[in-house]
């Protein structure tokens, strides 16, 4: 099955998969700034490629934040048409698609690039600003809409029957209503479904955390989060919050690199699964979930067939999770398929340890 990517993507991809980088040439690619990043001023232009876009959305966002001075907004958008920075708050994300009248799935593109989420439809906000996204309202419609919503009526996250794709289910309920009175309809017969935590990702997550929390064949000895974090998940990364003195992609990598408090927070539910862990639970456990037979595990394949193989697989899994897919142009997931090129005389892990390494030699 072909892989299919923008020129930029394809060079970035072709250069991974070519087998011609030590760890230590990997890392000296991604300092000296060789890698195409991709910006999410780019991704605007791409999306709305006409030549009133920073004057549009400064007025757009200008209006729907009237307790912000103008001068800030505008600084703002240029901020993110020169490749500065991107929205943190998935409602300002929502904000750009109504203003610049975006379609449902290159919203949810951007979500994807912002916070690695994309639409939630499991999310009440994310329901019914998509919906009015969708039929060509207003923000200004959907505020008020879900404004008057009936608050939700449990506190705990719904667990759906094995087997069942709740969110997939719940999106196409979502689609079905074609006036605002069937949506809210909809809302109600199905509030109790809601949930702001993604459960299919956490689902991988316990998948994932079964095989490093309980390493023996026994099935008995246990590992504690503290000793998990300290054995696989640290990978040289250097601790602590401040990133002073770091270049821009160093900052990308090491940015919510998972911790011991985090995992124990996603663990009771109290946080939502975060892409990169995702990714790099994927790489720690070379998503060895079964005994199957897998043909990733043959020597005869080359580096190109063994990532090609990889890229249809984590892509699938973050697809099932509504995360955004793998992408070559971002500094975390370059590191991530350069890891997956791993061959029988290093594991993925070492091979993303190695690089992490050499791009952090300066600060551990």
């Amino acid at each position: 099955m072909e892989i299919h990517l923008t020129e930029r993507s394809a060079a970035e991809y072709d250069y991974i998969s070519s087998g011609e980088m030590t760890p230590e040439m990997a890392s000296s690619y991604l300092l000296e700034g060789r890698i195409t990043l991709r910006s999410f001023g780019e991704t605007l232009r791409d999306y709305y490629p006409y030549p009133d876009l920073q004057p549009r959305l400064t007025d757009a966002l200008a209006a729907y934040e009237p307790e912000t001075d103008r001068d800030s907004v505008a600084r703002k958008v240029r901020g993110w048409l020169n490749g500065a920075g991107a929205p943190a708050r998935r409602e300002e994300v929502f904000r750009i698609g109504f203003a610049l009248d975006l379609s449902e799935a290159q919203v949810s593109s951007l979500l994807g690039q912002c916070t690695g989420y994309g639409i939630h439809y499991r999310e009440p906000r994310d329901v019914i600003y998509s919906w009015f996204l969708r039929n060509d309202r207003t923000l200004e419609e959907a505020k008020a809409f879900y404004a008057s919503l009936p608050p939700l009526t449990h506190p705990d996250e719904y667990v759906p029957e094995k087997g069942l794709h709740l969110t997939r289910e719940l999106q196409n309920v979502f689609h079905s209503p074609t006036t605002p009175e069937e949506l809210r309809e909809a809302y109600i017969a199905n509030q109790d479904k809601f949930g702001r935590l993604h459960l299919r990702a956490y689902q991988y997550f316990e998948k994932y955390m079964s095989i490093l929390t309980r390493p023996g064949d026994d099935g008995e000895s246990s590992y504690s989060l503290e000793t998990v974090m300290q054995l696989y998940l640290s990978l040289h990364m250097p601790s602590g919050r401040s990133r002073s003195g770091y270049g821009v992609v160093q900052k990308l990598i090491k940015r919510n690199w998972p911790n011991v408090t985090s995992l124990k927070n996603i663990r009771a539910h109290r946080e939502d699964v975060p892409r990169k862990l995702l990714l790099l639970l994927y790489v720690i456990t070379e998503n060895l979930v079964d005994d199957e037979y897998s043909e990733l595990d043959e020597d005869y394949l080359s580096v190109r067939e063994r990532l090609e193989n990889h890229w249809w697989v984590l892509n699938a899994i973050l697809l099932d999770c509504g995360m955004s897919p793998l992408d070559p142009r971002n500094a975390t997931d370059w590191l991530v398929l350069y890891a997956l090129t791993a061959d029988g005389d290093e594991s993925m892990s070492e091979r993303m340890e190695h690089v992490i390494e050499h791009l952090f030699a300066d600060v551990i």
